[in-house]
């Protein structure tokens, strides 16, 4: 893959000033947790070949849930230090052999495609950092908090990420430092800086800030919420009749059954109703509409394509979703041993905490198709934000 463009998302950081168990970038914002935010943004990018994530081993159940089916390599763990994390996400793209690499914090969630275009242009020069100029007075203190000296804001400037470099030369950097016991290094501009890069600014982005507080959380939470502030709730219903088969699948997650269910796709009565309803909350169609039972490549699809796709939809209309919950009308299977197992998953598929995913299940009292055991039926409601004016 010589020749490509590869960005390495650090996550590996324990994020102790935000407070609470959750480490930051496993935090949502507007139900989106911050990490997922920071891999889709170079995922999708049509520029960037190969996404490298850092976390933290613990974090392993956290990261997938967060990540889900996102197209990103394998994560690696981290190190003690930011500067150990990024070498092992360096030497894990080893093999791809990637042209350039981009350098991103997870923290910083909300940084643009743009940006990124700009950082992929800025690393002909070698190393290159976004930056905005300073528009507060900077004052030099000593450790007594005493001024000796105001700082010449024409010359300083605020750093960000992603921080872009020449794959092979920010390599031999980060190991020539660790060969001589150097790990002190913040962010690798300061590490390209000591090794005798030349390591150039380009316009970074106001609206790229890290989240390192609580109060950094509260904030973008309620800007979120006025720019997401059209809210709209959509409904969705599917039934399938019961056929041979030694199992079914609800929710995304497969379940032993005496019989399947009989359907075009994999028959998941759970998520095509979810994804109806987050089509109805697009007023989008439906998803026979975008999916019809008549093209034979959706003949037994696993339907969290279909959820994943009606998710996309909002995110690409800048929203977000808030809420989905779903009721299982059924006899049998039982659903309760495998309630959170399918929560999990949609929160996976729909790239949403757990918290905003309900997931009900009752029986019909024998009346009806669903009472005689003939099949499974499945009502959902799902709840986006979407940004104000947006009418179409």
């Amino acid at each position: 893959m010589t020749g490509t463009v590869a960005a390495i998302i650090v996550a590996a950081g324990r994020g102790t000033r935000v407070g609470g168990s959750l480490p930051k970038q496993y935090r949502p914002v507007a139900g989106v947790p911050v990490i997922r935010r920071s891999l889709e943004l170079f995922a999708r990018h049509a520029e960037i070949a190969l996404v490298q994530p850092v976390i933290h081993d613990a974090d392993r159940d956290l990261y997938q849930r967060a990540a889900g089916d996102l197209p990103v390599l394998p994560p690696v763990a981290g190190a003690e230090t930011r500067q150990g994390s990024v070498r092992r996400g360096l030497e894990a793209l080893v093999a791809h052999k990637p042209r350039v690499v981009l350098i991103h914090d997870a923290a910083r969630p909300f940084a643009s495609p743009a940006l990124v275009s700009r950082a992929i242009v800025a690393a002909a020069s070698g190393a290159a950092i976004p930056g905005s100029p300073v528009t507060d007075t900077i004052k030099v203190v000593d450790a007594d908090n005493r001024v000796t000296a105001t700082a010449d804001r024409i010359h300083l400037r605020a750093v960000q990420t992603p921080q872009a470099f020449l794959f092979q030369p920010l390599l031999d950097a980060h190991r020539r430092a660790a060969s001589d016991g150097l790990t002190g290094f913040t962010d690798d501009a300061a590490l390209a800086e000591w090794s005798g890069m030349e390591v150039k600014v380009f316009e970074g982005e106001a609206g790229n800030v890290k989240l390192t507080t609580n109060e950094d959380f509260q904030r973008v939470e309620r800007e979120a919420a006025a720019v997401t502030g059209d809210v709209r709730m959509g409904t969705g219903f599917d039934v399938h009749a019961f056929g041979p088969g030694d199992h079914v699948v609800l929710g995304g997650v497969t379940i032993p059954s005496p019989r399947g269910l009989i359907g075009h796709s994999d028959a998941d009565v759970v998520l095509h109703a979810l994804t109806d309803a987050v089509l109805g909350a697009l007023a989008d169609g439906d998803i026979g509409m975008h999916f019809p039972p008549s093209d034979p490549q959706w003949r037994g699809a696993s339907s969290d394509r279909f959820l994943a796709f009606a998710v996309d939809r909002v995110r690409a209309r800048g929203g977000a979703i808030a809420h989905l919950d779903a009721t299982v009308i059924c006899e049998n299977p039982k659903i309760g041993p495998y309630r959170d197992a399918i929560r999990e998953r949609i929160a996976a598929i729909a790239g949403v905490t757990p918290g905003r995913v309900g997931l009900k299940a009752t029986t019909s009292e024998k009346l009806g198709f669903t009472g005689r055991g003939e099949g499974i039926a499945a009502m959902a409601s799902a709840t986006i934000r979407l940004p104000w004016g947006d009418a179409s």
